[in-house]
């Protein structure tokens, strides 16, 4: 019997509600409520939502819901309200509409670091669809074996089931039904989601099966998915795996040591752990992020993929914002072949509406022969000739004479030291906000808890700069104009106070031999060229603007830089620049 207790919650929903509304008087009620019983809060209003949808979709028929696995509480009249206006609205939905409104309104609920560190964000059902109809020609759905191992609440695991339905069309519907059961899979950690993940696929059952029997047998599986690597043999392992960066004991780390470089994040695990329960000649399709095409953490797993499972395709999604709630990363889906031999990909750019999504093709993309390498694809359909080139291009900053460092100051670890004013014993501290969007030098620190100066100590000489270099902004996003933002450290400011120090929110960009072939001056205004903006973007996947990913830029010859350095020594201006800097990567026909 599940008990029930009051929840504290004041407010009032409407009388009539939208799906919208509904949603947001589900936030409401959940931030409304201590944090301690959020998480009950969200298990029990998203109960009375699944169980509204329940009665309108299938009760009718005879078929009960099953009991959830979680104590509820009792619901404020309001709040029962608004559960069955949202639940009545899911069930006018397909089925894989329906669970995604209810599981995204049951992740909105979560209490923030549950949220964050369970990775929780569900998939809207365009995407599930892109991702399945891309496997669609490869995939007999009349007896393959699939596993989706973080399940959540059924965004794929209720798909499958209907397209093997379809697939057993004619076939008694009771032996449908343990047919599919013996061979689709769905692992959860979340005993609720797990619960609403089983819901969907009874639904999808009874639906599609007219009533599939009073028994549908269970596919989910409430189990840490991560802790049983054990190999297996399905035809697919499909999902979006949760994301965010994970502690691992030595046990786990020296499981998974194949595809660790340093941090380890989920989503990077999943991958490993897909690798692991596909079978030779299978397929993993996931949803991820994009920062395992090129960060410095994922050179292993890159390394891995390439390897064991090379990708077939990718499928960037253009939008950031609006498409997963509260997710700002970008993502793509990528589908793997445990096996096959390493051959160009496809590359497409999708945009993502409410229930639609336009596919614009954009080519073939061939991926390194160094498995370590990132992998340079184009981050949006302008940019697909840019990306080309890049790929043929073997010089890197290296050839320059220049390799990339992050500012050495952690400010807050010296908070004794720093200085308002000037004395004998400090030096400068630059800040990021030296770096202006201009790409210019302005020395300041008019932010909260900035001071224009620091006093090192005896030990301390790690910490000062003493050579000319050019400063970089850490963290630019892919709105942002321009994700590279350089700034020439001037000669005479360095001169003039003998040496300096940088905070770490700037990179530095510094010679690593007596004489570079490029000078600063013209490193800098290359930097902040529209055309290596481009290059930058086909190589980074998230919004930092790492030393590893600007060192393995692929860059036009260093004697090309010469140009550049004739033209920057004459009266010039901006467009001036960025033509020479188009012609010297090859992009005239990309500006």
């Amino acid at each position: 019997m599940q008990r029930q207790r009051s929840l504290p919650f004041e407010g009032n929903a409407p009388n009539t509600l939208t799906v919208d509304q509904a949603t947001q008087f589900a936030r409401s009620l959940a931030e409304a409520s201590p944090t301690k019983l959020r998480e009950a809060v969200a298990q029990t209003f998203c109960h009375a939502v699944v169980d509204a949808y329940w009665t309108r979709t299938h009760r009718r028929r005879g078929r009960e819901l099953r009991p959830a696995p979680t104590e509820l509480r009792a619901l404020r009249p309001d709040a029962i309200d608004a559960a069955n206006a949202l639940g009545v609205e899911a069930a006018r939905l397909s089925i894989e509409e329906g669970s995604y409104v209810i599981g995204a309104t049951y992740a909105a609920m979560l209490p923030p670091e549950t949220r964050a560190k369970g990775g929780v964000f569900y998939t809207p059902a365009p995407i599930v669809r892109r991702l399945l109809n891309t496997v669609e020609s490869e995939i007999d759905w009349s007896c393959a074996r699939v596993l989706d191992p973080a399940c959540g609440g059924g965004a794929f695991v209720a798909p499958v089931a209907a397209r093997m339905i379809h697939a057993l069309k004619g076939v008694n519907r009771r032996v449908a039904v343990r047919n599919i059961a013996a061979r689709l899979h769905g692992q959860e950690i979340d005993p609720f989601a797990a619960w609403m993940s089983q819901v969907f696929w009874e639904a999808t059952a009874h639906e599609l099966l007219n009533g599939a029997g009073s028994d549908v047998p269970e596919i989910v599986d409430v189990c840490d998915s991560l802790a049983l690597p054990r190999p297996d043999e399905f035809d697919l392992v499909i999902g979006n795996p949760p994301y965010g960066r994970i502690s691992l004991s030595p046990e786990a780390r020296e499981t998974y040591r194949r595809s660790l470089f340093g941090h380890a994040n989920m989503y990077a695990l999943f991958l490993d752990l897909a690798l692991r329960k596909a079978r030779p000649g299978g397929l993993v399709a996931y949803v991820t992020p994009t920062s395992f095409l090129s960060g410095e953490y994922y050179k292993r797993l890159r390394g891995l993929l390439t390897r064991e499972a090379p990708p077939s395709s990718f499928d960037f999604i253009s939008e950031r914002s609006g498409v997963f709630d509260d997710v700002l990363q970008e993502t793509m889906l990528t589908v793997f072949r445990r096996g096959a031999a390493l051959r160009p990909a496809t590359v497409s750019f999708l945009e993502v509406g409410a229930d639609s999504l336009r596919d614009q093709p954009a080519g073939e993309a061939t991926l390194p022969g160094d498995p370590e390498t990132p992998w340079v694809l184009p981050r949006s359909p302008a940019f697909v000739k840019t990306a080309k080139r890049l790929r043929a291009l073997p010089d890197r900053l290296a050839s320059w004479g220049y390799g990339v460092s992050t500012g050495p100051l952690v400010w807050n670890r010296h908070k004794p030291q720093l200085r308002e004013a000037p004395t004998k014993k400090t030096i400068p501290l630059v800040w990021a906000e030296c770096v202006t969007p201009d790409g210019t030098f302005s020395f300041r620190a008019e932010r909260r808890n900035h001071a224009p100066y620091f006093e090192p100590g005896a030990d301390d000489e790690w910490l000062v700069v003493r050579r000319g270099c050019v400063l970089l902004q850490r963290t630019t996003s892919k709105e942002q104009p321009r994700r590279l933002i350089a700034a020439e450290l001037p000669a005479e400011f360095l001169a003039k106070h003998g040496a300096i120090t940088v905070e770490n929110h700037l990179n530095m960009v510094v010679p690593i031999v007596p004489e570079p072939m490029v000078s600063t001056r013209a490193l800098a205004a290359f930097l902040n060229s529209r055309a290596a903006d481009r290059a930058f973007r086909c190589i980074s996947g998230s919004v930092a603007v790492s030393a590893y990913e600007l060192e393995a830029m692929p860059l036009p010859a260093p004697g090309a830089m010469a140009a550049l350095s004739d033209l920057l020594a004459r009266p010039h201006s901006r467009a001036d620049v960025e033509r020479l800097c188009t012609t010297m990567f090859g992009c005239e026909d990309e500006t």
